[in-house]
């Protein structure tokens, strides 16, 4: 057994937890870079906490520019064991509408300018992202849900797109039409794989803003509308969020799904062959196969 820490990446709406104990920002230094911004600690009831604004506060990164790595580096240094991404979503599924959450367990990759491993030229390892979150996360968060009176789904697939930009009516309608996604956003990849790769339970809340672009009764995306649902959807993601502790308790054991152990036969280059500079970066992610 080991102490449960959770890790909540999300916008700073959602930070405002009332009995959050012990409340402070502090910096974790990462080989990989600086993270977002500094992560806010503390404890809830018998389980610690961090926070980490994804796009730092005052939203400053950009969907692209987001340090991925050094964020799930920063978390895995911290010492948390679960990692819940909640993230504003667009719909492709009338019955998934703007205020609606869904509990992700799907992604299709489609951004293409980011670095996706902490692994490389030196130390390669290849891990199975078959099933990219964690069921027993993942069920946990959606009971959070449904005891907080929030309108969610269990299940869906999640298109990363690149961004900034929205996508055009022709994506929009191929993402649904064609290719069976059911909700579109910007920022669970490579967020997802990367975890995977720190061996950290990962789950993934899509809040519902938008319809995106498809929709015949609703147009393209308003971004004022966007931000309007946004602001409502923080009040839900914070009594989510604050059900988890108790749902989740102080201590883990490992996960049943293996998402802990997504390393153990991961690393193929030989010892004798690793580059000594990468292994040393990697000593938070993947410190205990190497």
């Amino acid at each position: 057994m080991t102490a449960t820490k959770i890790a909540v990446i999300g916008g700073s709406g959602i930070y405002d937890i009332e009995g959050l104990e012990g409340a402070q920002w502090v910096d974790v230094d990462s080989p990989w870079g600086a993270p977002s911004d500094q992560i806010l600690t503390g404890r809830l009831g018998d389980v610690d906490m961090a926070f980490l604004p994804r796009h730092g506060r005052g939203h400053v990164h950009s969907p692209t520019t987001v340090p991925y790595r050094a964020n799930i580096d920063a978390l895995k240094r911290l010492g948390c064991t679960d990692v819940i991404s909640v993230s504003a979503c667009g719909s492709f599924r009338d019955e998934m509408a703007p205020g609606d959450f869904v509990i992700v367990d799907q992604f299709i990759d489609r951004t293409f300018a980011r670095e996706k491993s902490f692994f490389g030229t030196g130390c390669v390892a290849h891990v199975s992202v078959a099933h990219p979150t964690c069921p027993r996360l993942s069920a946990a968060c959606l009971t959070a849900a449904r005891d907080a009176g929030i309108n969610v789904h269990d299940g869906g697939t999640y298109l990363a797109m690149e961004g900034p930009q929205f996508s055009t009516l022709a994506e929009s309608k191929m993402y649904r039409e064609v290719w069976g996604a059911d909700v579109i956003g910007m920022t669970n990849m490579p967020e997802a794989k990367l975890a995977r790769e720190a061996e950290l339970c990962y789950a993934s809340v899509a809040m519902i803003t938008d319809y995106d672009s498809w929709h015949p009764d609703h147009g393209e995306v308003d971004v004022t509308e966007i931000i309007k649902t946004l602001m409502g959807n923080a009040g839900k993601a914070r009594d989510l969020v604050a059900r988890l502790p108790t749902l989740l308790g102080p201590d883990r054991a490992p996960c049943p799904h293996g998402c802990d152990r997504a390393l153990e036969y991961a690393v193929m280059t030989a010892p004798e062959q690793r580059d000594a500079a990468l292994v040393a970066k990697l000593d938070a992610v993947a410190g205990r196969v190497l």
